[in-house]
């Protein structure tokens, strides 16, 4: 789980030429706050091609539970690292 001042690396070309596939941890823009990101587990893909997205800690995240899936233009790229802060 990430803490406070853990950085996090985020490769934003991942999904130019393919879509977020379920397992991904991706960062994402909040659908209720487009100026907030989110970081996020895909669960699926739905038909329409929108991601349902799944907090790593359900008890303590909101996720596409609460929110609903979102467009993939709201994926902004994909978590392929995380700095632990000392």
């Amino acid at each position: 789980l990430l803490q406070p001042g853990d950085l996090v690396l985020v490769n934003r070309a991942a999904y130019r030429r393919a879509a977020p596939q379920p397992g991904d941890i991706v960062v994402a823009r909040d659908p209720r706050q487009p100026d907030r990101m989110l970081i996020k587990r895909v669960d699926a893909i739905m038909q329409d091609g929108r991601c349902f997205l799944l907090s790593v800690n359900p008890t303590q995240g909101t996720d596409s539970r609460t929110f609903g899936a979102v467009p993939v233009d709201h994926v902004l790229g994909k978590a392929t690292c995380r700095i632990h802060s000392t």
